[in-house]
């Protein structure tokens, strides 16, 4: 397991890296600055849990268990939620997608209570 979710925090690193860099070149000119500040939120949010991730994968080989793997794929699904709901709606413009985000949220902050639990109890 913390093979992968090493991988994983790679892999979503290397998206927030290129995300990063489309919205700063490609996406600069071509969206207003309210919906390129969106963009690059979901850019930040996911690099800062792709190190999550990494965290994960680090904690899996001293805690191995439910805590620490629930941990890792909230931080997968948060990404998938909050950065990519961020993602569609500065490139769609659709505000109602922004409805998907606080979803991301949660998940990242029950993601990062259950590796702080993790930690505390060894498991």
């Amino acid at each position: 397991m913390d093979r992968l979710f090493l991988a994983l925090g790679a892999l979503s690193a290397l998206v927030s890296v290129a995300a990063g860099a489309f919205g700063a070149h490609a996406l600069k000119a071509r969206l207003e600055p309210d919906l390129l500040a969106i963009f690059e939120t979901g850019a930040r949010y996911e690099m800062y849990h792709a190190l999550g991730l990494v965290a994960v994968a680090w904690a899996a080989q001293r805690w191995p268990g439910p805590a620490t793997s629930g941990a890792g794929w909230l931080f997968v699904a948060g990404t998938l939620l909050f950065s990519g709901s961020l993602y569609a709606l500065a490139l769609s413009g659709v505000r109602a997608l922004g409805a998907v985000t606080p979803v991301g949220g949660l998940c990242f902050l029950l993601g990062w209570a259950l590796l702080a639990y993790a930690a505390v109890r060894g498991t």
